[in-house]
């Protein structure tokens, strides 16, 4: 049987004042029972998710250090603070999960928790019962994601930048959540933030995001990401 590929486990959005505002886990596929589930409950992963935001933390105070500018005399200092959001690999979870961060300007985060043999390639055909024959060019929860000549590549790595694509169409759904007149986002923000970093899977006074159509966004991002997909 062929290798398998890395897939989406978990999206997550967290609220600008740490609070846990979407979660949406995704079925990996199991070599052992040829068969597909999630790698950890719904709890797990929201425990996963708050663990990021630490690192959110330290990367966000270590990129607004002043560091020496660039022809600065007399060791004179530059202000150099993260602009694009995206901060890559957030940490390596286990053998088969690792979770990437993106952070928006208005202090949104987003998070893709990856697996590393979460699906299998494009071509390859289970009839196992869960595991259902990959539909060439259309995602969904079978065992193949695109068609063939869709440039997904197989591999044991995963280039941080694999996940942009991700990120920019979470973020441009989220946008267009924003753009609906029914949505008041200062509803989903808690007056007090959560104390500590343990909000994302602590809950917190604000609302979560229950938009259908946002949470069907999120499911066909995460439905339709492959390494090598340049557009989903």
């Amino acid at each position: 049987m062929a290798a398998a590929i890395p897939s989406i486990a978990c999206l997550g959005v967290i609220g600008r004042n740490n609070n846990p505002l979407h979660i949406t886990v995704f079925p990996s596929y199991d070599a052992a029972t040829n068969t597909r589930a999630p790698l950890r409950t719904p709890l797990q992963f929201s425990l996963l998710l708050s663990s990021t935001l630490d690192v959110f933390e330290t990367r966000s105070r270590r990129g607004n250090t002043s560091t020496p500018g660039p022809g600065s005399a007399g060791g004179a200092t530059a202000t150099t603070p993260i602009v694009t959001g995206d901060f890559g690999l957030l940490h390596a979870v286990d053998e088969r999960l690792a979770a990437y961060g993106f952070e928006t300007n208005t202090g949104v985060k987003f998070v893709a928790v990856v697996d590393m043999r979460g699906r299998l390639p494009p071509g390859s055909v289970s009839t196992a019962a869960g595991v259902a024959p990959p539909t060439p060019g259309l995602g969904g929860s079978g065992g193949g994601l695109l068609g063939a000549g869709a440039g997904v590549r197989g591999g044991v790595g995963l280039r941080e930048t694999e996940l942009r694509v991700v990120f920019r169409a979470m973020q441009t759904a989220y946008v267009r959540l924003l753009q609906n007149p029914f949505y008041d986002p200062d509803e989903h923000a808690p007056l007090t933030p959560p104390v500590g970093n343990g909000g994302a899977g602590a809950g917190g006074s604000g609302k979560r995001i229950t938009s259908r159509k946002f949470v069907e966004e999120m499911r066909r991002i995460g439905e339709n990401w492959a390494p090598g997909v340049a557009n989903v």
